[in-house]
């Protein structure tokens, strides 16, 4: 039998077991994010549970690699996963530069794999240095195993080994994988029926070496020339991408010839002229440093680089969404308008305006024509992927072309003047608020149609247009003097005393109106019943004052409802009942029927950063909001979209409470809010806040 397993894996010979198992996506919390800051290479990698996941090329819409991990073997008594047998541990290797490290020690003490990856800014690779250590004296063999996904998809790749170098194509892309040392040995095969695990963990060795495996969910291993011992310690990976294989092998031998330890002094060297171009980093975060300019990065390192401008949410797909529920994948690496407008407004408070800028032009070149809305998020190509309406979104575009002083006549008539007449024709209502399933009365959004009007209004003076101003202004008071009556009710079932609602549905915010909340919730709830954080948006974009009644007894009401107290500090949940998140057991969240209450919403480090936003507008201390996302952040240094909350399965080993679930880590928005609140707290009040809306509103007038 052995006999027969080693000639039907002989060189030349075809893998069986196409097209292997289905191809999904890794888990979404990653613990490294990693670009090179030029625009030459467009190549973006993520980390996770020990690691390399998802890279992205040639756009941050483009996942092309699942993962890439490694096999340890004696080649007599055991075969084990990096995955499963070692403690994992990753960190910066520069503070000042997205260089991460692994270092994966084996449980049984027997070895230790370093890993550091940069990407090189002149190609379209990745390099990962490789340094293997025995730690028992005795000689062991690594091999990589390589499982690529490209254009998005997993399960129409095809694989081959020329001249010991490891290929993988489809229509649209290739990639090329190198070792120097080169590889002893190498196999393409089937994810499940005939990869190098498959292979290896029976009988220890590497057995098969197909050279070819077509068309299906390809798996590539080789074998490295280290033991572990002595001067074979050593190696380097490199990992090409091109449009055609050849391109992609052109890549990674150039970088090959430069060197890894060239590369990452370029790669380091980009970060660090970046980081040297902006304003030093504010007091306020002098205990942060490190997660200041990583978020920062992070920041920078979310926008693509063939569309500029285009910033995605998170470079993850978390959940379900990793799983199939969207093709060929969804759904986080997309541009949202309003998460884009939180992301330009960090960066223009940290003093990158050049990025907030594009940032801007990109969200004119999705805005729709002839009506001047925004779709509900796009591809970083401009295409609109889901289309519903969220009317915060054609507002918030408005007030970031104010906050940059847009007042020439083609962004005043072709673009804020389409999107502020769509929201007088359209708004107040919004066909859904900024947590995507409702439609509504939403304080939050309301605050952010008024906002743009009165911010468009600024703009259609300094272009002689004194009649939509007015208009525009009108409209905004008329919605300030009745965001109240709509959304405040006086006799809901949560406190004695008036709140604000998560939103209405009819304007009536003292009737029992129910309305179905999603995601496993109830059926039929009483609007008065669900209640959200989004009524700040009020005071940090200068509709209300801070001290304004309904929205001081507000507080209480969401503190009692909605706060998560963790040894991290406080962060709060996004509404009653939410239900976007994992299960009581730790189960990825899944699309679950009304009333089954199978999933639940956890808490968002994001609330954290608002609520220190309003406690600055409200003059009061804001120091450890700052603090809690901070700690919210992992080993590194990547913020996530969720906590463990304390309710199950908070508290039990691998579940701590106040540190990231497996939800989008990073969250681009995390990051975004952590740099505005700390130079927010340099200013001593709300940076973002547009000082036009404050003033006629607040009586709070800053230039």
């Amino acid at each position: 039998m052995a006999l027969a397993i080693v000639l039907a894996g002989c060189a030349g010979s075809v893998a069986p077991g196409q097209p292997g198992s289905a191809a999904v996506w890794t888990p979404a919390n990653k613990e490294g994010f990693g670009t090179a800051r030029s625009q030459v290479s467009r190549v973006w990698y993520t980390l996770g549970s020990g690691e390399l996941t998802e890279v992205y090329y040639p756009t941050l819409g483009s996942p092309s690699v699942r993962d890439l991990w490694f096999i340890v073997s004696d080649g007599k008594t055991f075969a084990e996963s990096e995955l499963d047998a070692t403690d994992h541990h990753v960190e910066l290797a520069d503070p000042r530069s997205l260089t991460y490290q692994q270092v994966n020690t084996a449980k049984s003490g027997k070895y230790r794999l370093t890993k550091t990856y940069v990407t090189d800014p002149e190609r379209n690779t990745l390099l990962i240095d490789v340094r293997f250590e025995s730690l028992s004296g005795e000689p062991y063999s690594l091999y990589v195993v390589y499982d690529p996904s490209l254009a998005n998809e997993g399960i129409d790749d095809s694989g081959t080994s020329e001249d010991g170098v490891l290929i993988a194509q489809d229509s649209i892309a290739a990639s090329a994988l190198l070792s120097h040392p080169d590889f002893e040995k190498t196999s393409n095969g089937y994810l499940g029926a005939s990869d190098g695990w498959t292979d290896l963990r029976d009988d220890f060795k590497m057995n098969w070496s197909y050279r070819s495996a077509p068309d299906g969910n390809v798996v590539q291993t080789g074998k490295l020339p280290v033991t572990g011992l002595g001067h074979k310690q050593s190696a380097t990976l490199v990992l090409g991408f091109g449009e055609t294989a050849d391109e992609a092998r052109d890549a990674a031998e150039g970088s090959l010839q430069t060197g890894f330890e060239l590369v990452a002094q370029t790669y380091a060297g980009g970060w660090h002229n970046w980081l040297g171009s902006l304003p030093p980093a504010p007091p306020s975060v002098e205990r942060w440093m490190t997660t200041y300019q990583s978020s920062l990065m992070v920041l920078a390192a979310s926008e693509d680089k063939l569309h500029r401008g285009a910033f995605i949410a998170s470079p993850t797909m978390p959940w379900v969404w990793g799983q199939g529920l969207e093709k060929p994948s969804g759904a986080y690496h997309l541009v949202w308008s309003r998460d884009l407008y939180q992301i330009a407004t960090a960066l223009l408070a940290a003093g990158d305006r050049d990025a907030a800028g594009r940032a801007l032009d990109h969200l004119f070149t999705v805005q729709q024509k002839p009506d001047g809305s925004f779709p509900q998020n796009a591809t970083v190509e401009g295409t609109p992927h889901w289309t519903n309406l969220q009317l915060d979104e054609v507002a918030l575009p408005i007030v970031l072309a104010w906050q940059l002083g847009r007042t020439d006549a083609a962004t005043y008539t072709d673009h804020v003047k389409k999107a502020a007449d769509f929201l007088v024709a359209h708004g107040p209502v919004t066909p859904q608020e900024r947590w995507e399933n409702q439609s509504g009365y939403s304080p939050g959004t309301i605050a952010a149609e008024i906002a743009g009007l009165i911010c468009a209004a600024d703009l259609a003076r300094h272009n002689g247009d004194a009649a939509s101003a007015a208009s525009y202004e009108s409209t905004a008071d008329s919605w300030q003097h009745q965001v109240e009556s709509w959304t405040v009710t006086t006799n809901g079932p949560l406190a004695p005393h008036a709140y604000y609602l998560r939103l209405t549905k009819d304007g009536n915010p003292n009737a029992g109106t129910t309305y179905s909340l999603g995601d496993g919730g109830p059926s039929a709830i009483d609007q008065r019943r669900v209640v959200d954080p989004s009524f700040l948006e009020l005071v940090r974009l200068g509709v209300k004052p801070a001290n304004d009644p309904a929205i001081a007894m507000s507080l209480a009401v969401i503190d009692t409802q909605l706060k998560a107290d963790t040894p991290n500090g406080s962060f709060w949940h996004r509404y009653d009942f939410d239900g976007y998140g994992e299960t009581r057991e730790g189960g990825p969240w899944v699309i679950s029927e009304p009333d089954t209450g199978l999933t639940l919403g956890r808490a968002w480090p994001i609330f954290a950063g608002e609520r220190g936003e309003y406690s600055l507008a409200a003059g009061q201390p804001a120091a450890s909001y700052l603090d809690a996302m901070a700690r919210s952040s992992n080993d590194g240094f990547l913020m996530p979209e969720q906590v463990w909350d304390g309710r199950p399965p908070s508290g039990q080993p691998g579940f701590p409470a106040g540190e990231g679930t497996f939800s989008a880590t990073p969250l681009i928005w995390s990051h975004a809010q952590f740099v505005r609140l700390a130079w927010s707290l340099q200013a001593g009040y709300p940076v973002e806040q547009p000082a036009l809306v404050a003033c006629r509103y607040t009586s709070v007038c800053r230039r």
